[in-house]
C-alpha cells in the first residue's frame, strides 16, 4: 500500500512509498537528468523551494559520502525518486539515501514512474506540487493549489550565508584574492579556486560594492543560486558597480545577474536546463563541451550593452550560455564550471578567469 504520495497543480497524483520524514514538503517540481551525483544536486542550493525528480530509475546506489556535498544541509524541499537503494556500495558510503533523507528530515518519495512525471513537466512546464505522508489526494491539491508562486519568492535570501567568511587561509606569495558573492554557492566552485592559487572570501549576497572592493581583490566570483533573477535588482545594481573595477567571473545566477547589470534582460524557460549533458559551443574558440547545468531561467541578450558579446550559445535550443565584455575582463557562464560531466571538459573556465586576475594585476583599479 503506499504511504506517500506525489501530487501536482494540475491534479496529477502519482502513489509511493515513504523514504524520507513523514509530513509534507512543498515546491516548484523539476527534473534532473543527470545518472550519477544525486548527494551533489541534494546538497545544491540552486534547488531551493524545489521538489527534485531524479529521471535515473535507481538512486542511492553508492551510498553517502559526506566529503561531496556542496552545502552544509539539503536544499530541495524533498525529493521523488524511482527506486532508493536499500544496499548501497562503495568504500566511502557511510549510510543509506533513507538514513540520510530522514537524519536531516527531508520528506521523499520512491516507487513514483519518475519518467511519466517528467513527461508531464515537459508537457506542461514545471509546476508546483507537494509530497505528503499525511494527506488524502484531494487535501494535498487544495494545500498546492493556494501555495504562493514559485517566481515570488526571494530565495537568494534563504541560502545565502549571513556573515563573511574565509574559504581558506591565505598562504605563501603570488596567491591571487578572489571575494565571492553567495547567492548560493557550492562547495567545489570554491575548491575549484583554491587548487589554483586562489584564496577565497565569502560574502552574503546584500553586500554593498563598496565593501566588496574594500578587500582590495584580485578578482570577484558572482555565484550560483536558486530563483527569479527578476527579484534581484539590489543584487543587479551593485554588481554594476563592480564591472571595470576587477576581473569577475559569474556562473549561473551570477551570470543572469551580471547580465541583467549590462542591460539585458531574463526570461523563464518551459522546463528548464538540469542533467550533465547539454552541448554548449564556445564562439571564442569553436569548442564545444557536453556541461553540467540547472537553472529554471535564461538571459534575453535583447539590450545587451554594445560592449558586450554572447560568448556561449547553447546548441539544443539556442539559449545564451554565456556573455563577455570586449575591454574589460569579465566573463560569464549559465552552465557549471565546477561540476564534472565531463568529467573535467569545462575546468578551463577557472584557468581562464585566473589568466585575467594575471594579467590585471594589483587587485582594484
Amino acid at each position: 500500500m503506499p504511504d506517500a504520495l506525489l501530487v501536482l497543480a494540475d491534479g496529477s497524483v502519482f502513489p509511493g512509498r515513504s523514504v524520507g520524514a513523514p509530513g509534507t514538503a512543498d515546491g516548484e517540481v523539476v527534473f534532473n537528468t543527470s545518472m550519477t551525483g544525486y548527494q551533489e544536486m541534494l546538497t545544491d542550493p540552486s534547488y531551493a523551494g524545489q521538489l527534485l525528480t531524479l529521471t535515473y530509475p535507481l538512486i542511492g546506489n553508492y551510498g553517502i559520502d559526506e566529503t561531496v556535498e556542496e552545502s552544509s544541509r539539503i536544499q530541495p524541499a524533498g525529493l521523488v525518486v524511482r527506486e532508493a537503494s536499500l544496499r548501497p556500495s562503495h568504500l566511502r558510503s557511510r549510510q543509506t539515501l533513507r538514513e540520510f533523507l530522514i537524519d536531516r528530515g527531508v520528506v521523499a518519495i520512491d516507487g513514483v514512474d519518475t519518467r511519466a512525471v517528467t513527461r508531464r513537466i515537459r508537457r506542461s512546464g514545471v509546476m508546483p506540487g507537494t509530497i505528503t505522508t499525511t494527506e488524502t489526494a484531494e487535501e494535498a491539491l487544495a494545500r498546492v493549489r493556494a501555495l504562493p508562486g514559485y517566481d515570488d519568492v526571494n530565495w537568494v535570501d534563504t541560502v545565502t550565508t549571513d556573515h563573511v567568511f574565509d574559504w581558506n587561509t591565505p598562504t605563501g606569495e603570488g596567491r591571487h584574492k578572489v571575494v565571492l558573492l553567495d547567492g548560493g554557492v557550492k562547495r567545489n566552485i570554491m575548491r575549484s579556486l583554491e587548487a589554483r592559487g586562489c584564496s577565497v572570501r565569502v560574502f552574503p549576497s546584500n553586500t554593498p560594492a563598496g565593501d566588496l572592493l574594500e578587500a582590495r581583490p584580485d578578482g570577484i566570483v558572482l555565484s550560483p543560486g536558486p530563483g527569479d533573477p527578476r527579484l534581484l535588482d539590489g543584487m543587479v545594481t551593485e554588481v554594476a558597480k563592480l564591472i571595470g573595477k576587477a576581473p569577475i567571473l559569474g556562473i549561473c545566477l551570477g551570470h543572469q545577474v551580471a547580465a541583467r547589470a549590462l542591460g539585458a534582460g531574463t526570461f523563464k524557460l518551459p522546463f528548464g536546463h538540469r542533467g550533465g549533458n547539454h552541448p554548449v559551443k564556445d564562439l571564442v574558440t569553436g569548442k564545444v563541451t557536453i556541461t553540467a547545468q540547472n537553472h529554471g531561467y535564461a538571459v534575453d541578450a535583447d539590450g545587451l550593452d554594445a560592449a558586450a558579446y554572447v560568448s556561449h550559445l547553447n546548441l539544443n535550443d539556442q539559449t545564451v550560455e554565456g556573455i563577455a565584455l570586449r575591454n574589460e575582463p569579465l566573463m560569464t557562464i549559465q552552465y557549471h564550471s565546477e561540476a564534472c560531466p565531463g568529467p573535467l571538459d569545462n575546468a578551463y573556465i577557472f584557468d581562464r578567469f585566473v589568466a585575467m586576475m594575471a594579467t590585471v594585476s594589483g587587485g582594484v583599479r
